[in-house]
């Protein structure tokens, strides 16, 4: 059967069919919009408050970095939760992708250590796929089960292997070798010179850049490769279209020949290994070494980017990397810059309120425009904010933004069901 009649078929069969043709320029288009709109907001925040640090080469640089791991946590969320099962074990297997990753790079370089925590990763979504697909066990409880045994047998594999090395022990690891790092002469220091002068706009575009061509580690240009590959294999391939007719309606799936059961397991044990790279990210490029509690609940915060990017990859990207630029500014100047986020809330809101108006939803846009008064008075009358609630901002931010984007969202319609060969009713 062709890919064209084969599409044809699983779509026909698939509830939910019109979610498969996307409107792919529209939605480009409206992407380029959006960041354009977030550039120019930043940009006059950074000229109304002198917190110049928004912007900044250093500031997007530290939130690609720790967007990174966010986004590997999302995709691989995506691909197990595509086929209709749901991940929420992620955090256990990044925290076996950390130890994995730091035993390998330990023993034998960084990049090996990078495929020991994608195995290791793997191993936990193989675990998962066993439970949830051929057992039939809850998707939630075999999750749950997971994240707790993750940090347990890193914990007793630590004891037992990295105690007694030199600065090793029961909670970390020794110091390791790190993954290489590139700069694209000549483009860094040209945008970082523009980015000097504090033109409007033009040098936030060229600080943004600049942080993105400046001391990049290869794995982090890996990573955001793979949300492109990710798109292509799952919306533009053969094996894709089964595996996503699998978390849509296993059964149209399997009347017309696909193998749900390999496709699932396929799709979990993925799932894993995306999860065990995004760990292996933080012990082996955003560290040196191995530590407990590493991840810091970056599994669950890759699903909610997940969610917030409505499972799909461009979505997921925005999520992770809005969550990294809140980690980013919160890390380097603190109180200031997350105070001078206010600013740039309310300028956002009142433009959206604005356009709510212009589109005769005047419920709606009065309602965006007094939430807008209300964050530029407390922008006004306060000039930081508390230590502790600048530590909580990314958190905070991936609260509200998937509030906000809840009205919009639709899971594949056999998530998390059981699903058994034979018995479509």
């Amino acid at each position: 059967m062709s890919l064209t009649n084969e599409r044809a078929g699983v779509e026909g069969a698939v509830v939910h069919a019109p979610e498969q043709v996307p409107a792919r320029r529209s939605g480009a288009r409206t992407a380029v919009y959006a960041v354009v709109a977030v550039l120019v907001i930043l940009s006059v925040t950074r000229q109304l408050s002198g917190a110049n640090d928004i912007t900044s080469s250093g500031t997007a640089g530290a939130a690609l970095r720790l967007a990174v791991p966010i986004l590997l946590a999302g995709l691989a969320g995506l691909w197990s939760e595509r086929a209709g099962v749901v991940n929420i074990g992620l955090e256990g297997m990044m925290v076996l992708g950390t130890w994995c990753g730091a035993y390998g790079a330990l023993n034998y370089g960084p990049w090996v250590g990078l495929l020991a925590g994608i195995a290791g990763g793997a191993l936990g979504g193989l675990v998962h796929a066993v439970a949830t697909v051929t057992f039939g066990v809850d998707h939630i409880v075999s999750g749950v089960a997971i994240n707790l045994l993750g940090p347990g047998v890193a914990r007793f594999l630590s004891a037992l292997i990295f105690t007694g090395s030199e600065g090793g022990g029961v909670t970390q690891s020794p110091q390791i070798e790190q993954p290489g790092k590139f700069t694209v002469p000549g483009l860094s220091d040209a945008l970082l010179s523009v980015e000097g002068h504090h033109w409007f706009l033009v040098s936030d575009v060229a600080g943004v850049l600049g942080g993105l061509v400046t001391e990049v580690s290869w794995v982090t240009l890996l990573g955001v490769l793979l949300v492109p590959a990710t798109a292509f294999v799952l919306w533009r391939t053969r094996f894709g279209l089964r595996l996503r007719s699998c978390g849509e309606n296993p059964y149209a799936a399997e009347s017309l020949g696909v193998n749900v059961y390999l496709y699932k397991y396929l799709a979990v044990v993925i799932s894993g290994g995306f999860a065990g790279l995004g760990g292996a990210f933080l012990s082996l490029v955003a560290s040196n070494f191995y530590r407990e509690g590493q991840t810091g609940g970056r599994g669950f915060i890759g699903l909610a980017a997940m969610i917030f990017g409505n499972w799909r990859p461009g979505g997921l990207l925005a999520g992770a990397g809005l969550f990294g630029f809140t980690d980013a500014l919160q890390l380097r100047q603190g109180e200031t810059s997350v105070h001078a986020l206010f600013l740039a809330l309310a300028i956002g809101l009142a433009l959206f309120g604005g356009w709510l108006l212009y589109s005769r939803k005047v419920v709606q846009g009065a309602g965006a425009l007094v939430v807008a008064a209300a964050v530029l008075a407390l922008y006004l009358f306060t000039d930081t904010v508390p230590q502790q609630f600048t530590t909580a901002t990314p958190y905070v931010t991936t609260l509200l933004v998937l509030a906000l984007a809840s009205q919009r969202l639709r899971m594949p319609a056999a998530d998390g069901l059981v699903y058994r060969r034979g018995t479509a009713k």
